[in-house]
């Protein structure tokens, strides 16, 4: 059960990047970091549906995390990229080669060796008020730090920089969801009597304003990339500090994880080279930075007839099942 519930978050989540990702596309440059980034965003009805699919993974992911080890319910998320591929490839017609594939199944195939050698136990300790100071220092420590790197660099860097920093956010409240989640179960009440609960609601909302950010700042697959594989890998040192889940490297287990590890960032790296992450596609005689998928939807390929591409796509450029 456990995981059929993290795979239907995983499966909510790209469609959540994908609706918020066209709500904001078209926003203003200087709205990066700013408040009317979200402003834009909440008028448009494309991403409001995206922020429906986000509520509904946030109850999938609760669900399966009361019942579940934390580092064993983010890593299954990573599937997520494995569908916003998918969906890119058939509904959004881009090109989708052998590289995204492999890429993309690597990193898929990576982390499941990795938790299939690594067998997660334990995980039933409770956090200590110590552990969550330490833990919650960390995790704005590198927030802020993949933040302010955002200020240098191409598109691409700066999408998987606010992608970085909204992972290490998402992966926090997964920890606290967790502690929330049991008390939850115990005696609804009591759940205003408890940091935690106010915790998930601020980290939570960082996490959304970091993501439409990342959204904003670049190419999607980059923002993407960076969403799916720091979130679990994050989530697995979370859940060995707080609640004291354990992991099996005796004998060759140890090696078989560090390979299975390895595979995971060499199918990031492979991926974060494909032309569908950093946004260049062919367009007539040259190249230019095409990466707004509303416009891939409304010339999918340059040879198809026009009747045919106002028949896949409404004026507004959105998807015939959405509004804006």
């Amino acid at each position: 059960m456990v995981y059929v519930l993290a795979v239907l978050a995983a499966l909510s989540n790209a469609l959540t990047s994908v609706f918020q990702r066209m709500g904001v596309e078209d926003a203003p440059e200087e709205s990066t970091m700013r408040l009317s980034l979200m402003a834009h965003a909440v008028r448009r009805g494309i991403w409001l549906l995206g922020f429906g699919f986000m509520i509904c993974s946030f109850l999938l992911q609760s669900f399966a995390l009361h019942i579940g080890r934390l580092s064993v319910v983010q890593p299954i998320l990573t599937m997520e990229l494995l569908f916003l591929v998918f969906i890119l490839g058939t509904y959004f017609r881009f090109t989708i080669t052998i590289r995204e594939w492999v890429g993309a199944g690597a990193i898929a195939f990576g982390l499941s060796g990795f938790l299939y050698f690594a067998a997660p136990g334990g995980g039933t300790e409770t956090p200590t008020n110590l552990g969550w100071i330490v833990v919650g220092a960390t995790s704005c420590g590198l927030i802020v730090v993949t933040v302010v790197a955002t200020r240098w660099g191409p598109r691409w860097w700066k999408a998987a920089m606010f992608g970085s920093s909204a992972a290490i956010a998402y992966a926090f409240t997964a920890a606290l969801i967790k502690t929330v989640s049991n008390y939850a179960a115990n005696d609804w009440v009591t759940l205003l009597y408890h940091w935690e609960t106010y915790g998930v609601i601020v980290f939570g909302l960082l996490g959304l304003f970091l993501t439409q950010n990342a959204f904003h700042a670049g190419p999607l697959a980059a923002s993407q990339s960076t969403l799916v594989l720091v979130d679990p890998l994050f989530s697995i040192c979370l859940g060995i500090a707080l609640y004291g889940d354990s992991l099996r490297t005796s004998g060759a287990y140890g090696p078989l994880e560090a390979l299975s590890l390895l595979l995971m960032f060499m199918g990031a790296v492979f991926l974060s080279n494909s032309p569908l992450i950093t946004g260049m596609k062919s367009e007539g005689k040259g190249v230019e930075y095409d990466e707004m998928l509303s416009r891939q939807l409304k010339h999918p390929h340059r040879h198809q007839p026009e009747s045919s591409q106002h028949e896949s796509v409404s004026d507004s450029g959105l998807p015939p099942f959405s509004s804006a």
